[in-house]
């Protein structure tokens, strides 16, 4: 069994908004089951992006299409009321991204604040779209928060040292988006193995929008050639179950 830990579903039927130009071609659960479940894939993350904003209405909508075992990642204004989260959390939203690179999320100001109401009050944890480059300047802010991971491995080799080092102080990393990252990722993931054997959570990214090398199943093998198979269930498995409460 494979816990999705990063994937996205793009439904036409709910609104969508540019980021820099873009708008990501439809992907909905049946898209993302066709191909999902032919890889062992049962349970799963689905993550909002940046060309989502602050809808929730296409996320409540796809945790109840895929049924047990999925749960949501967020985005959400400071705004939002108690009330407002608790039903998210109800309807199986775990956790609060905030996207650094592209945008459409809360601003970075709002770390803080938000990350500590929503683990204090709900157990949720925040996610971050970040390049690595810019960890060394928030790895104070980030050590102080109760439960992070950050999303694509950091995206860049130059940022890899720093996200050594918070994997090491207990951050999470997805191991998700090979396509985007400019280092080789058999060492990176055995570095973040080796500094926290709980911090790396297989994600597909599918669908994969604006990577310049898309999700390919060969990638699940690369993880079992990188960490052995006790490494890597706990990459593709248990890792994120621990993570996202679900046992």
């Amino acid at each position: 069994m494979i816990f999705d830990a990063h994937c996205h579903i793009i439904d036409p039927r709910f609104a969508l908004i540019p980021n820099q130009g873009y708008l990501p071609p439809a992907f909905d659960v049946p898209a993302y089951l066709a191909q999902a479940q032919p890889l062992g894939i049962t349970g799963g993350a689905v993550v909002s992006g940046s060309f989502q904003g602050f809808d929730q209405q296409y996320l409540i909508d796809a945790l109840t299409r895929l049924g047990q075992g999925f749960v949501g990642v967020t985005q959400v204004p400071a705004s939002i009321t108690d009330d407002a989260l608790a039903k998210l959390h109800q309807h199986g939203v775990r956790a609060l991204r905030f996207n650094l690179k592209r945008g459409g999320s809360a601003p970075l100001e709002q770390l803080e604040q938000l990350a500590r109401r929503v683990h204090g009050g709900f157990g949720w944890h925040v996610e971050l779209y970040v390049d690595s480059r810019d960890l060394a300047d928030l790895t104070p802010r980030l050590l102080n928060l109760p439960a992070v991971s950050i999303d694509h491995l950091g995206l860049s080799a130059e940022g890899l040292p720093a996200l050594l080092r918070l994997a090491e102080q207990g951050v999470r990393v997805k191991a998700c988006g090979f396509g985007r990252v400019d280092f080789p990722i058999g060492p990176a993931l055995a570095q973040l193995h080796a500094a926290n054997p709980e911090a790396l959570m297989f994600g597909s990214d599918l669908p994969s929008t604006r990577a310049p090398r898309p999700f390919e199943p060969a990638d699940i093998e690369l993880i079992r050639q990188a960490l052995g198979e006790d490494g890597a269930h706990a990459v593709l498995w248990s890792n994120a179950q621990r993570f996202y409460r679900l046992r």
